[in-house]
């Protein structure tokens, strides 16, 4: 069994209110879980309007296709139209 995550530190230019960042990181949330059918989470930073911390965890019996995944996730995210994307962090298991 291979448990795989990778986590994003984010940053949000232009949001002016919590309200409008829960709106985009809900959005690229929901996108990423039906295209990827990944657990994907807000792990930090609820409270700042211009940041956020991403995670997408996965369970599977391949580490090839877990490192695939995340691969196609981690470019997924970059390419988002309303976020930075500052760091990222893999792990595989």
């Amino acid at each position: 069994m291979v448990v795989a995550s990778m986590t994003w530190e984010l940053k949000l230019p232009g949001c002016a209110s919590l309200k409008e960042k829960r709106s985009a990181v809900k959005s690229l949330k929901d996108r990423i879980r039906h295209r990827f059918n990944v657990s994907v989470s807000e792990t930090a930073h609820q409270d700042v309007r211009d940041r956020a911390q991403l995670s997408v965890a996965l369970v599977t019996t391949d580490t090839r296709f877990a490192d695939t995944l995340l691969d196609h996730v981690d470019h997924f995210v970059a390419g988002h139209t309303r976020v930075i994307v500052v760091s990222a962090r893999r792990e595989v298991y």
